[in-house]
């Protein structure tokens, strides 16, 4: 910025224009202009500040990690600025300083989940592949369903959105119903293929999958990426993707639904039609369902890809599974 300042100056800009560009006051324009005058380029570098700086001894370091690492209050689950501050007799300034040191946040968590698949390798290897080395004349699908979508209807109409005021809407809330919804996302085109049903099962989702053979080209494999449900497992499916030799299902390993491209795509219609969305009966939800699909083909779906090549995710689980048994 203050670079630019002396630039912008030199170019024939007033302070006040100057100032506006670069996002000050003109005070701030005239202080760094005056150094540049008097000092040349060495006048806008940083300058040591007056006072004395705080110093944190190596011991009340030592202390405040070993206790965040090692040890937990009794009063709380996990560390806060305050319960450290007393438990270690520092001040919660040294506290913040400590951890933003250290790169610790103890308020925060992150939930995790290795999968004990066996062939959790393989399975991994092929289904990055079709992501990205899809096979030629193929079309790929992410298959998964989002069971029990309940009809929420609020007790009280919300307050709309106003300036100053943010958008209200109550706590509680009336149930009316549940739908269920297969989704098929196609990963060259982010296009979705949808079916609302009132419950599901196998023969749900044997219909669904004659229903992705209809609206995909007969002449293109088919290669179907879905989970390890029950459901997608019975007898009378095999059956049916044995008589047609165009259709590949592929497995994700066992505790691994991040790998499904489609999970993606379920949390844009939480997040955008559901969570807000009030219903009064099954019908409108199935309604919306329909239109949040219908408008996200037509309006904002792109191709899905994937970057991270089967490799490293395989590198990552193992240091992960290292670093869970040492």
């Amino acid at each position: 910025m203050r670079a630019k300042i002396i630039l912008q100056l030199s170019e024939g800009m007033t302070p006040t224009e100057v100032a506006v560009a670069q996002r000050t006051t003109t005070k701030t324009v005239h202080r760094w202009r005056c150094r540049f005058e008097e000092e040349g380029v060495e006048g806008l570098l940083e300058r040591a500040r007056c006072g004395r700086p705080t110093v944190i001894n190596k011991k009340t370091i030592d202390k405040v990690l070993f206790l965040t690492t090692k040890r937990v209050p009794q009063e709380a689950t996990h560390w806060s600025i305050e319960l450290m501050a007393r438990y270690a007799e520092v001040t919660p300034w040294q506290v913040r300083q400590i951890w933003k040191a250290a790169d610790l946040r103890p308020h925060r968590l992150k939930t995790f989940k290795i999968s004990n698949d066996p062939e959790f390798a393989d399975k991994v290897v092929d289904i990055v592949g079709l992501y990205m080395d899809p096979p030629v004349n193929a079309v790929v699908l992410c298959v998964d369903e989002k069971t029990q979508i309940q009809a929420l209807d609020r007790t009280q109409p919300g307050l709309p959105l106003n300036p100053s005021r943010i958008g209200s809407r109550t706590h509680d809330y009336k149930r009316n119903g549940t739908a269920c919804l297969y989704a098929a996302f196609n990963t060259l085109t982010g296009k979705v293929i949808g079916k609302v049903a009132d419950r599901t099962n196998s023969q749900e989702f044997l219909s669904f999958l004659k229903l992705l053979d209809r609206r995909t080209s007969a002449k293109k494999d088919l290669h179907i990426i879905l989970d390890n449900l029950s459901a997608h497992k019975t007898q009378a499916v095999r059956d049916w993707v044995a008589a047609h030799p165009r259709i590949y299902l592929h497995f994700t390993p066992t505790s691994s639904s991040w790998l499904n491209a489609v999970e993606g795509w379920f949390a844009q219609l939480e997040r955008r039609a559901l969570y807000r969305g009030v219903f009064t009966n099954v019908p409108e939800l199935k309604a919306e369902l329909g239109r949040f699909i219908k408008v996200h083909n037509t309006e904002s779906a792109k191709p899905f890809k994937w970057k991270k090549p089967a490799s490293q995710i395989l590198a990552s689980v193992a240091r992960a599974k290292d670093a869970l048994h040492n």
